[in-house]
């Protein structure tokens, strides 16, 4: 299950917080990629991983690097590949979100509400309290409490 903080403070002493999403893709994460990255490009991107380092686009099936995904399918990626990382979600659309969110563990930040309306099961952490939750209407109120 997906944690979530909704403040910088929250987020734990011994966890590395990413902002810049596509900077560490490019650096550390492209790198590990393999098979479990395909369906996720698919899904998000609506593009094909044809090699480690290459996608076949949606437009014109034109070969790309794998650099030039979208922000929010890196979030995810590095959300996959790197879960005791706290990664920003804050560049990501409604697509990138609900994978993210579906993943069994990872960590992310946002300081406004930034949900799927597929909610699966997450941990909201705050340095008051904890919740768990698939409700979506729920946790839009526990990101929107004025502590």
């Amino acid at each position: 299950m997906i944690s979530v903080y909704k403040e910088l403070k929250d987020i734990p002493k011994d966890s590395e917080y990413i902002e810049i999403n596509d900077i560490f893709f490019n650096q550390h994460t492209a790198m590990k990629i393999d098979e479990r990255a395909a369906d996720i490009i698919n899904r998000i991107d609506n593009s094909k991983l044809i090699s480690k380092f290459k996608i076949e686009s949606r437009f014109d099936n034109i070969v790309l690097n794998i650099d030039k995904l979208s922000s929010g399918c890196k979030t995810a990626l590095n959300v996959l590949y790197f879960p005791d990382k706290v990664f920003c979600v804050k560049e990501c659309g409604e697509n990138a979100l609900s994978e993210i969110y579906s993943f069994e563990e990872g960590k992310i930040y946002s300081d406004y509400p930034m949900i799927p309306f597929d909610l699966k099961k997450v941990f909201a952490v705050t340095s008051e309290k904890s919740l768990i939750t698939e409700d979506y209407e729920e946790l839009k109120e526990w990101w929107n409490h004025e502590d």
